[in-house]
């Protein structure tokens, strides 16, 4: 019997083709909306997670200042480089300690120029950061006690400034320091809040605060907990140190910030993940309006095979059987509507993941849930076509013209 049923439902689609894909156009966009946000918003989370990864090893990062809110700051007494020293030795399970003071200025090489990054710090700012020298070398330690002019380069700045030309053993000006160019960095791409991490110049600290900065302070601290360790331990260490060393007392509120960048992740993260299911609810609203349209043309087939209808209850069919005639042939359009709902998603998100430049995480589950859903409205919205015309007397059919 339910072969029979999905022959002739099959057969009624066949009669009216073009009605047939216009009725189920809305089941196929609202399926493949549903399947791309998931797609792509998984693909975006995995992004942040990768790149946040990328920025460091079980990083912290130790800023100046008294957060009151996203951006804001108070109190902001600056770092000393002792203070990343005492970091390093006083606070147990520290794998590395970095002290970073940047500003934004111009670079120069013959008659290019190009406005970059310039972070003076030490050998271990490679190792916090996860960043590796793809050629030359690294700053000697005498070169870090005496500021020497020498300086390490990315990506970018050598595209912009050398072009095609061998940096190594070149000088460039930073404002008025020259400096010679000892190790370029290996390319890291964007991060994740789409600032270039090949923009950038590193020189050592000591050159930094005497050449550029005019001072002693440090900008920040990043610190590399070894793995293996909590980093909650290592931030409360961090701040009890860092207490001691500003002499704030019991009452005192912390005048600086110690942020571990697991919980940047988890924000980021979480971020993506509501807004992903935000855009996927607005998305399966069109299934709800493919639904309608399910419904609305059953009704209509439902008038027109009134007389067919009431031929074969005349004969003997059973309401049972008329009403799954007509619920199978909604469920029918409405699985086609599903499938190439799915085909145009996995189609589309695979293009738009390259083009966002973010990896193609194929949800199984999700794809799964939006076929099922699909079919379920063929079968709430076909059920009430589907009783009405079980319900249509057979004399009053018969004499429907």
């Amino acid at each position: 019997m339910l072969w029979n049923t999905m022959i002739l439902a099959l057969r009624e689609i066949r009669r009216n083709v073009l009605r047939s894909v216009l009725t189920i156009l809305g089941i196929v966009i609202g399926v493949a909306a549903v399947i791309i946000m998931v797609t792509i918003g998984g693909g975006a989370t995995v992004q942040v997670r990768q790149q946040i990864a990328g920025m460091g090893s079980n990083l912290l990062m130790v800023t100046p200042g008294k957060r009151l809110g996203p951006g804001q700051s108070t109190d902001n007494v600056p770092f000393k480089e002792a203070d990343s020293r005492a970091i390093a030795r006083d606070v147990p399970a520290v794998a590395a300690v970095a002290p970073v003071s940047s500003q934004s200025i111009q670079a120069i090489f013959g008659n290019q120029n190009w406005t970059t990054q310039v972070s003076g710090s030490n050998n271990q700012y490679l190792q916090v950061t996860n960043r590796s020298i793809r050629s030359g070398r690294q700053f000697t330690d005498s070169e870090l006690r005496s500021g020497a002019a020498v300086c390490i380069v990315g990506e970018t700045v050598i595209r912009k400034l050398f072009g095609g030309q061998e940096a190594l053993g070149e000088k460039i000006r930073l404002q008025k320091l020259s400096c010679e160019v000892i190790g370029l960095l290996a390319a890291k791409g964007q991060s994740t809040m789409g600032t270039d991490q090949d923009d950038i110049v590193v020189i050592p600290l000591s050159t930094f605060q005497r050449r550029i900065a005019g001072n002693q302070d440090v900008g920040f601290i990043q610190v590399s907990v070894e793995e293996g360790v909590a980093t909650e331990k290592v931030q409360n260490d961090i701040v009890r140190l860092l207490r001691e060393r500003r002499h704030l007392s019991s009452s005192d509120d912390d005048n600086f910030n110690v942020m571990d960048m697991k919980e940047i992740a988890q924000m980021l993260t979480g971020t993506t993940r509501m807004l992903t299911a935000l855009l996927s609810a607005v998305a399966a609203v069109s299934l709800l309006v493919g639904g309608i349209g399910i419904m609305n043309i059953m009704l209509v087939s439902v008038t027109e095979r009134t007389r067919e209808i009431g031929i074969r209850l005349a004969v003997g069919a059973l309401e049972s059987e008329v009403l799954m005639q007509f619920l199978v042939e909604a469920v029918v359009l409405s699985s086609f509507g599903g499938l190439a709902g799915i085909v145009l998603a996995l189609t589309t998100s695979v293009w738009l993941a390259g083009i966002l430049r973010v990896p193609f995480v194929f949800n199984g589950g999700i794809v799964m849930v939006a076929f099922l859903f699909s079919a379920a409205v063929g079968v709430i919205f076909g059920y009430f076509p589907a009783l009405k015309a079980a319900r249509l007397d057979p004399i009053e059919a018969l004499r429907h013209e």
